[in-house]
């Protein structure tokens, strides 16, 4: 009885999608669009990496220089 309860709801919540061919959004859940990794983190790894490459630009100019 539960099983037929929600093949019901689940086909009259989606029998709509049927007559707006075209006009339906491709998920029905909203989802957002955004970066997955925030500014902060993304500063702090540049800082690192361009920071780490100065450091061994340095260490090779002492030693070659």
């Amino acid at each position: 009885m539960v099983t037929k309860q929600r093949m019901r709801i689940a086909s009259e919540k989606h029998s709509k999608n049927i007559t707006q061919r075209g006009s339906v959004a491709k998920s029905l859940s909203p989802k957002e669009e955004g970066s997955p990794v925030g500014p902060w983190l993304l500063a702090l790894f540049l800082f690192v990496v361009i920071g780490s490459a100065l450091f061994e630009i340095i260490q090779h100019i002492r030693v070659f220089g």
